[in-house]
């Protein structure tokens, strides 16, 4: 875990200051657990009473929860980044699925290509090691498995990009991918012929990443959300259709 010794101030402030950090910068993640009382004082260098304190201070500003009998867990911040309310509108309207897509093709476009001129070489490393994973789920058949490393390569550029607000709006909007609000992204990766163009998407992004290049990445993102949009536009005429062919075949055999 990436916490460091505290020096400085007073020190309960002090371990706070490092975990809103940990907490803005994207480290330690929603839904996350944090080590035991005892191995975080000992990894923070202060007394458990100083950080009683900090956690305490840190869970009334709902940054950090407590699950009884089983510890201290960054909050679940990112629901209210939309109302229940327009999550219901974006579930029952089929436009905002095209409009979520233009908006991700347009930020993560700029993401990419902001990973691609300031993401460090740690960066880099973990957007290959997550392609790496990718490479090996699709090998393996494992679409449910490649559909969750999906998004977390998406993110892992998100993150490389270094843009705090960027990055918890765009976890927020993940959020309600992997709830089903939008589309089932899984639906997605059931089609072979779908799923190969969809890593050699993938490996482009990655490539240009790989060889600084700015532009290029943002291409590569944009042309890859451009082919997801394309997929979701014929998977909703193809249902249409379906749903017209069935009833056709109702009224010809007399269930109509």
């Amino acid at each position: 875990m990436p916490f460091q010794k505290v020096q400085t101030e007073k020190l309960s402030l002090a371990v706070v200051r490092q975990i809103e950090l940990l907490i803005l910068r994207g480290i330690l993640r929603p839904g996350e657990r944090l080590p035991s009382e005892r191995e975080l004082a000992e990894r923070m260098g202060v007394s458990r009473p100083s950080l009683r304190e900090a956690i305490s201070d840190l869970q009334e500003q709902g940054l950090l929860t407590a699950k009884a009998g089983s510890g201290i867990y960054v909050a679940e911040v990112l629901g209210s980044a939309f109302a229940p309310a327009l999550i219901r509108l974006f579930g029952n309207h089929d436009e905002a699925v095209f409009d979520y897509l233009s908006f991700r093709r347009d930020m993560e476009g700029l993401a990419a290509e902001r990973a691609a001129r300031m993401g460090s070489g740690s960066d880099l490393k973990v957007v290959q090691t997550i392609l790496d994973k990718m490479e090996d789920a699709h090998a393996r058949n494992a679409a449910e498995e490649e559909a969750h490393l999906d998004a977390q390569f998406h993110m892992a550029i998100i993150e490389a990009s270094h843009n705090v607000v960027m990055l918890h709006m765009m976890r927020s909007m993940f959020d309600l991918l992997r709830q089903g609000v939008f589309y089932n992204r899984q639906i997605m990766f059931q089609q072979r012929t779908t799923r190969d163009a969809i890593l050699d998407q993938h490996r482009a992004i990655n490539t240009a990443l790989q060889d600084r290049d700015p532009k290029g990445a943002r291409k590569a993102v944009e042309d890859h959300l451009n082919f997801v949009k394309s997929c979701m536009a014929d998977q909703q005429k193809a249902l249409r259709n379906e749903e017209i062919a069935q009833q056709r075949l109702k009224h010809e055999t007399g269930e109509v």
